[in-house]
């Protein structure tokens, strides 16, 4: 296939056909008339020798090769326009621009709500859009990264893509501030014998990891796909959470829990800011990096004070 020859205008129309399913939907959409969004059909049909779109009865589905282009054409779409709004200047107190960053509610409630002040402090015109993290984000990082404007995600998890650190954090763990059964620090024996309110996602490692090498299998009661749940699940019960020592000081006054120590030295967490290199030269990526690391080292200095 020789790219020089594409007409990329065809992955706008393509997009369009597989979403809206309707010729006439899909040229209304882009500012096409009918019959010309018939004709970017046609050459579609030719280039992938498929009818991706097949009526049945009174209306169009998508073969299974249309079905298969879905995805794959909303991420190249999403990659052409970002490579197209690339800029070699950037004034953040006139641009007006939207940026979208994949993070856990961890990350969004520690970082992100720091980082939505300066921005709206700096830049009035620049929208901020998290994202939760897909449990896709270890095996398709690539496509999940061309797609969007960065990743927060601790270090340890993805490799071999840019990244700026951010802040460091430690792992405390949780229990009911009730819990007559366990002291200021817990031993290996409560690791084993209590119930468990865990994150349900794998990529939290290598802290998770880490309980594997000491022997620990955590007798897991309860699993929820947010950090900021785990407090609450503690309150009240026997149960124990491992999390991060940001979080629980944020969630403090809402959950009656108190703060151990773990019987054993848990990895440190560096959380960090990952982003596809083709992002790597653009004035407003660049601007929002190092807001991003203006930000993370005003958490380091405020710990630090």
């Amino acid at each position: 296939m020789n790219l020089a020859r594409l007409d990329l205008n065809l992955v706008v129309a393509l997009r369009a056909l597989l979403e809206e399913r309707n010729v006439t939907r899909a040229g209304q959409r882009v500012g096409l008339s009918q019959p010309a969004m018939s004709a970017a059909l046609a050459r579609l049909r030719r280039h992938f020798d498929d009818d991706l779109l097949a009526r049945v009865g009174g209306h169009y589905e998508l073969t299974a090769l249309g079905q298969v282009l879905l995805d794959r054409t909303s991420t190249a779409y999403d990659v052409l326009e970002r490579l197209f709004s690339s800029q070699a200047d950037f004034d953040p107190a006139n641009e007006s621009r939207e940026f979208r960053l994949i993070a856990t509610d961890y990350a969004v409630s520690v970082f992100g709500t720091e980082l939505a002040r300066v921005v709206h402090e700096e830049a009035p015109g620049i929208r901020l859009r998290f994202t939760q993290t897909p449990p896709t984000v270890v095996d398709d990082t690539a496509t999940l990264l061309s797609a969007t404007d960065g990743l927060l995600m601790p270090h340890g998890v993805i490799s071999d893509f840019p990244a700026t650190d951010l802040y460091d954090d430690r792992w405390v763990f949780l229990v009911a501030a009730d819990n007559p059964g366990v002291d200021e620090r817990l031993t290996h024996a409560d690791l084993v014998r209590l119930p468990w309110v865990t994150y349900q996602r794998t990529y939290d490692a290598p802290a998770v990891r880490q309980l594997g090498m000491l022997g620990v299998e955590p007798r897991v009661e309860v699993s929820v796909d947010s950090f900021q749940l785990l407090p609450l699940l503690v309150a009240g019960t026997r149960r124990i959470a491992l999390v991060q020592a940001r979080l629980a000081r944020l969630m403090a006054p809402v959950a009656d829990v108190r703060v151990v120590e773990p019987p054993y030295e848990v990895v440190p967490l560096r959380e960090a800011l990952w982003w596809h290199p083709v992002h790597t030269h653009d004035a407003a990526h660049i601007w929002l990096r190092e807001t991003a690391a203006r930000v993370g080292a005003r958490l380091s200095r405020a710990d630090e004070g």
